[in-house]
């Protein structure tokens, strides 16, 4: 009987590596002094395997409260346009995104979701908070979610 070979890591992209991901911008938090939550939704992320080469399909969620400043929302659609070509494991994806956005805005806390489409019958869901963060109830647990 033959043997099977481990699966090899194919690039997304053959001709030339994937652009670096960009900075997401921010602007002054106009209610400093409140406590609020912004939320926002990226319905049609995608990315590709890194093992397989194939794209993957997703929904990312952030929720955070800004403390000084606040993301821009422009920048934000650009830095998740740098994914499209990207090899990279949904884990990786979804921590590397929670680390670039606390970096940018230093918000008072922050969690970010990836509800990734099935794959081979398996659906997976990813969450990604800092370790310090606090995330209040109404936001950990939708109603409906």
């Amino acid at each position: 009987m033959p043997s099977r070979k481990p699966a090899r890591p194919v690039r997304a992209s053959r001709t030339k590596p994937p652009r670096p991901v960009p900075l997401v911008e921010t602007f002054p938090n106009p209610s400093p002094r409140r406590e609020y939550v912004v939320e926002i939704e990226v319905p049609e992320f995608t990315s590709v395997c890194p093992r397989t080469g194939q794209p993957d399909f997703g929904t990312i969620r952030i929720a955070y409260a800004p403390a000084r400043a606040c993301l821009e929302l422009k920048s934000l659609k650009l830095y998740f346009h740098a994914y499209r070509n990207r090899g990279v494991f949904y884990e990786a994806a979804v921590n590397r995104i929670l680390d670039d956005l606390v970096a940018s805005c230093r918000p008072r806390w922050m969690e970010v979701v990836g509800e990734f489409t099935p794959r081979g019958g398996i659906a997976t869901k990813v969450t990604a908070r800092p370790p310090s963060g606090s995330i209040p109830r109404s936001v950990r647990r939708r109603p409906g979610s």
